[in-house]
C-alpha cells in the first residue's frame, strides 16, 4: 500500500513539523484514536466521581441510624451516583473503545465523520459539569432517583433542571456517536471484510448504535415533558390535573430497558474477542453469536414493563412481560454456552484480560439468573424496590459492563501504548476486584429477601450485619480501582515493548495492521492515493 497523502500530495513526513501538540492536539482532535483516548479518560474520571458518591452511600449505611448525611442528601447521592455511572462512566467508556477499535478492526482509515466525532465528545464535558455542579445549587442535586420518576420531579429544585439539560446533552452526544459508528461500519470496511466476517466487537457496536438511535429520543421526550410540567404549565404527569404519573414510567422504561442492553452488548463484544485469543481457538458459533446479539436487541423493546409489576397493570400485561423477559434469557444463554464451548479443550492461558473475561462470565451469569427470578411477577412484587434488585443490577452492570471494560483495557493496552502492562499488578487488580465486588453485593441479595427497601438512609437493627459487610467490601472495591489507574499510567510511561501480536494468537486487523499516529488531526483528512 502506498503512503497516506494529503490532497496536496504531501506525506506524513512532510507534515511532521505541523503535528499539533499539547492542548491543541486534544481540543481539535479528529483522529479516532485521540478521541477514543479522551472518552476513556473522561469515563474513568466520572467512574471515580460516581464511586465517591457510592462510598458516601455505603458510609452512611455502615450502621443503623443517621451518621453523616440527612435522608435528602442521601437520596441526592443515590440519584447522582446512578446518573453519573450510567451516562458518564459506562456508556462513554464503551464509546471510547468503539472509537479506538472499530476502525482498526474493519480496516477503516478513521471514523466517517471526524469533526462530529470531536463534537460528540466535547458535549459531554458541560453535561458532566452540570451533573456535578447540581450539588452546589439551592436545594441541591435532584433526589428523585436516577429514574427521575414523576411526581417527585415536580417538587425538586433547580438541580432537577440541570440534570435534565445534562441528559439532553449526553443523549445528543450518544446519537451523534451512533450515527458515526453505523456509517463507519456500513460504508468503510476494507475490501473483502463482509459483515459476517467482522469481529464480534464491531458487530455488537453496530447493533448497540441502532439501539441508541432508537431510544435516546424517547428519554429526551420523557425529560422534556418533565421540564414542561415543571415550568410551562403542562400536566403530562400531574394526576390532579388529569395527567398520569405511570405514563412517565412507561416512557422512561421504554428507553431504560434497551439502555441496559446498550451497556452490556459492547461488553459481550469485548469478551467475544478475548476468550478466543486466550483459548487459541476461533469463536465457537460466530453466526449464532451475531443472531443472538440481534435477538437480544429486538427483544429488549418488548420487556420494559417488567420494571412496573407493582403499578397495578392488568394480569394479562403481567403475564406478557413476564414471559417476554424470560425469553430474552435464551439468546443470552446462547452467548454464555458459546463462550464456554470456545474455551472447551482450548490451549488456555490466564493473563489478566482472560481472568476478567472468565470472571465476567461467572458473575454476569449470577446477575442473569437473579434477573430471571425477578421476571416472575409474583416474586418481583415482593422483591420490588428492595436490595435484591440493587444486587441484581450491580451484578449485571459492575460484574458485567465494568469487568468487561477492565478486560478490554488490559487486552488492548499493548496496542494503545506500545508497552506491556505489569501482569502481576493486573492479576492483583482482578482478584481484589472480584473478591471485594462479591463481598459488597452478594449480601444485598439477603438484605432484599429479608425486605430491606433501597433508597433509605436508615434501617432496623436486623439488617446491620450484612450492611456492615457490604460497606467494608465497597471501600475495598473502590480503593482497588486506584490500582488500575496506577497500572495504566505505568504502562503509558514505559515498560517492556509490546510485540506486534502481544498475545501470540491469530488476531484480527487491529493486531496485524500498523497504526501510526496521524500527521495532523484538525485539517483536511488525508486521502489514500
Amino acid at each position: 500500500m502506498s503512503a497516506v497523502l494529503d490532497p496536496h500530495g504531501h506525506s506524513a513526513d512532510d507534515h511532521a513539523h505541523d503535528h499539533p501538540h499539547g492542548l491543541k492536539r486534544w481540543l481539535f482532535a479528529t483522529n479516532h484514536k485521540d478521541i477514543g483516548t479522551l472518552y476513556l479518560w473522561f469515563s474513568f474520571t466520572m467512574f471515580l466521581v460516581g464511586g465517591v458518591l457510592a462510598l458516601g452511600i455505603r458510609a452512611e449505611l455502615f450502621q443503623p441510624g443517621l451518621q453523616m448525611i440527612n435522608p435528602e442528601v442521601f437520596n441526592q447521592l443515590t440519584t447522582m451516583h446512578g446518573l453519573i455511572m450510567v451516562f458518564g462512566a459506562i456508556m462513554p467508556a464503551f464509546v471510547g473503545f468503539a472509537n479506538w477499535m472499530v476502525p482498526l478492526q474493519i480496516g477503516a482509515a478513521d471514523m466517517a465523520f471526524a469533526r462530529m466525532n470531536n463534537f460528540s465528545f466535547w458535549l459531554m464535558i458541560p453535561a458532566a459539569i452540570l451533573l456535578v455542579a447540581s450539588f452546589f445549587v439551592p436545594g441541591g442535586a435532584t433526589a428523585a432517583g436516577w429514574t427521575l420518576y414523576a411526581p417527585l420531579t415536580s417538587q425538586m429544585g433547580v438541580g432537577m433542571d440541570m440534570a435534565i439539560f445534562a441528559l439532553h446533552l449526553l443523549g445528543a452526544s450518544s446519537i451523534m456517536g451512533s450515527i458515526n459508528i453505523i456509517t463507519t461500519i456500513l460504508n468503510m470496511r476494507a475490501p473483502g471484510m463482509t459483515l459476517m466476517k467482522m469481529p464480534m466487537f464491531a458487530w455488537t457496536w453496530l447493533i448497540t448504535a441502532y439501539l441508541l438511535i432508537a431510544v435516546m429520543p424517547v428519554l429526551a421526550g420523557a425529560i422534556t415533558m418533565t421540564l414542561t410540567d415543571r415550568h410551562f404549565g403542562t400536566n403530562f404527569f400531574n394526576a390532579a390535573a388529569g395527567g398520569d404519573p405511570v405514563m412517565y414510567q412507561h416512557i422512561f422504561w421504554f428507553f431504560g430497558h434497551p439502555e441496559v442492553y446498550i451497556m452490556i452488548l459492547p461488553a459481550f463484544g469485548i469478551v467475544s474477542e478475548i476468550i478466543p485469543t486466550f483459548s487459541r481457538k476461533t469463536l465457537f458459533g460466530y453466526s449464532s453469536m451475531v443472531y443472538a446479539t440481534a435477538s437480544i436487541a429486538i427483544l429488549s423493546f418488548v420487556v420494559w414493563a417488567h420494571h412496573m409489576f407493582t403499578t397495578g397493570m392488568p394480569l394479562t400485561g403481567q403475564l406478557f412481560f413476564m414471559y417476554a423477559t424470560m425469553l430474552i434469557a435464551v439468546p443470552t444463554g446462547v452467548k454464555i454456552f458459546n463462550w464456554l464451548a470456545t474455551m472447551w479443550r482450548g490451549s488456555m492461558t490466564f493473563e489478566t484480560p482472560m481472568l476478567f473475561a472468565i470472571g465476567f462470565i461467572v458473575v454476569f451469569t449470577i446477575g442473569g439468573l437473579t434477573g430471571i427470578i425477578l421476571s416472575v411477577a409474583p416474586i418481583d412484587i415482593q422483591l420490588h424496590d428492595t436490595y435484591y434488585v440493587v444486587a441484581h443490577f450491580h451484578y449485571v452492570l459492575v460484574a458485567g459492563s465494568l469487568f468487561a471494560l477492565f478486560a478490554g483495557v488490559y487486552y488492548w493496552l499493548p496496542k494503545w501504548t506500545g508497552h506491556m502492562y505489569d501482569e502481576t499488578l493486573g492479576k492483583a487488580h482482578f482478584w481484589l476486584s472480584m473478591i471485594f465486588f462479591n463481598i459488597t453485593f452478594f449480601p444485598m441479595h439477603f438484605l432484599g429477601l429479608a425486605g430491606m427497601p433501597r433508597r433509605y438512609a436508615d434501617y432496623p437493627m436486623q439488617f446491620a450485619d450484612f450492611n456492615a459487610v457490604a460497606s467494608v467490601g465497597a471501600f475495598g472495591f473502590g480503593l482497588t480501582q486506584l490500582l488500575l489507574l496506577y497500572v495504566v499510567i505505568k504502562c503509558i510511561n514505559g515498560g517492556p515493548k509490546a510485540a506486534d501480536n502481544p498475545w501470540g494468537a491469530p488476531g484480527g486487523l487491529e493486531w496485524s495492521v500498523p497504526s501510526p499516529a496521524p500527521f495532523h488531526t484538525f485539517e483536511t483528512p488525508p486521502v489514500v492515493k
